[in-house]
């Protein structure tokens, strides 16, 4: 029951926490299409900053400290945890939200490209709804898909894995490297998206 409940803690964690600091990206796509978007190339913020945590959810505000709270009291509560754990687990979801960063900098990529962004978010908001069960659930090629291909199990499933002593050491690296480089080549798509965008002017 512990871990049923820890592991909806945690996906709502990481779930929320993106939403509260990557809200503004729903938001996107009218600047694109007005041509507001090349009055924030023009200031001297960087522009992905801007675009990416411009504007916070008040609502996901208000939810997220009582789901740390609820986090931390199950923690104390669940014995055979050490602190190597612990940390293991807060660097895992770290983790999975560059992870859900890297995601929204492409979705944003894309929008600059193609003016579209709604049904790319979205598909994206049912994939990661996939991992707010357990993985196990699914047959393996699903959960390969869901690991390896689309790492909405690596944003959910992994840190919770790691506290309950369910992951290896191998796949802890590999989730690291995995949001690294995520991360990278989405920072490398939204540079490449800037040099094809066509201003309101042009």
């Amino acid at each position: 029951l512990y871990q049923t409940v820890f592991f909806f803690l945690t996906f709502n964690l990481i779930d929320t926490g993106a939403q509260l600091f990557f809200r503004e990206i729903y938001r996107f796509r009218p600047l694109i299409v007005s041509g507001q978007f090349d009055y924030i190339l023009a200031r001297p913020v960087n522009p992905l900053f801007r675009v990416l945590l411009g504007g916070a959810d008040m609502l996901d505000l208000i939810t997220l400290p009582p789901l740390i709270i609820f986090t931390v009291v199950l923690i104390t509560k669940i014995s055979g945890i050490g602190p190597g754990q612990i940390i293991l687990y807060i660097i895992l979801l770290g983790n999975g939200l560059l992870i859900a960063a890297a995601f929204h900098i492409a979705v944003a990529a894309l929008a600059v490209i193609t003016t579209e962004i709604d049904h790319t978010i979205m598909i994206y908001r049912d994939l990661t709804q996939m991992a707010r069960v357990p993985l196990d659930v699914y047959n393996t090629s699903v959960q390969g898909f869901l690991t390896f291909i689309i790492p909405v199990g690596i944003m959910m499933a992994f840190p919770v894995k790691i506290l309950f002593g369910l992951l290896s050491w191998q796949l802890v690296i590999y989730a690291l490297l995995f949001g690294l480089i995520f991360f990278y080549f989405s920072l490398q798509l939204w540079k490449f998206s800037l040099t094809k965008y066509s201003s309101a002017s042009s």
